[in-house]
């Protein structure tokens, strides 16, 4: 019996040791990953800074290297962050997102032949480069914008698309909350007066014994014998909204 106690403290010991060094390998990698994002964030944001300052302050081939690669990271991480946004609401952009990771191999080997050409000597051979590179960088750029375009005219018009679904219901629901001024039934029937009553002439009140405008007064008003009104207007009190007014007190002139 004894034995058994041992083994079993044991194996839970060893359970709760295992599990600590999970959690503790899982937090590492956590941090690494977290320490590389920064790091990777970090040395974008030099060498994006370094090309737009060499494509303002330099001429000649240099600067337009500069402006290529710099045109070049803009334009695919724009498309990036844009697909890999949208492709949560939207799986028809996984599709997208594809093509995409097929069009970044070109631009990652169009922007390593441009960091090797700005290392080369011969500017004049770099010179004659660079037609057929602003080409390929047109190509890719322009593939990436247009990507990037269609995904936000899609997310544009299914907005579109709900907002005019959502007003089309509200407009319903307006006309639903307002059919007391477009049914048969006057506003008078459903509150319950008679016509002529304040007048004094017959009707189902007029032989109840009192007559006059007290009379009518109080078998119009509403909520009169107990009944509820017809049309009860809600106690703003019970409802408030960030953009609602302060009910105004009602006068007594």
């Amino acid at each position: 019996m004894e034995a058994a106690i041992i083994t079993i403290m044991a194996l839970l010991f060893l359970s709760f040791v295992a599990l600590g060094v999970f959690v503790t390998v899982k937090a590492v990698k956590a941090a690494k990953r977290g320490v590389d994002r920064t790091l990777d964030q970090a040395r974008r944001t030099v060498e994006d800074t370094t090309l737009r300052a060499k494509s303002f302050g330099q001429t000649g081939a240099a600067g337009e290297l500069a402006r290529l690669r710099l045109s070049l990271r803009t334009s695919m991480r724009a498309t990036q962050e844009a697909l890999q946004a949208g492709v949560g609401e939207d799986a028809s952009l996984k599709e997208s997102l594809d093509l995409f990771h097929r069009l970044s191999a070109h631009g990652l080997e169009l922007d390593e032949d441009l960091k090797r050409i700005e290392r080369e000597p011969d500017r004049a051979w770099v010179a004659g480069q660079l037609p057929e590179l602003a080409a390929r960088t047109e190509r890719i750029t322009s593939s990436a914008d247009a990507l990037r375009r269609a995904a936000r005219d899609r997310a544009l018009r299914f907005a579109e698309d709900d907002l005019s679904a959502l007003s089309a219901q509200i407009d319903v629901e307006a006309g639903a909350l307002r059919h007391w001024t477009t049914g048969p039934e006057t506003t008078s029937e459903r509150s319950g007066t008679v016509p002529g009553a304040s007048s004094g002439t017959a009707g189902p009140r007029a032989g109840s014994g009192s007559s006059g405008p007290g009379a009518a007064a109080g078998s119009t008003a509403p909520g009169a014998g107990g009944e509820p009104s017809a049309i009860t207007a809600p106690d703003p009190r019970l409802t408030s909204y960030p953009w609602e007014k302060s009910a105004r007190p009602e006068t007594t002139t």
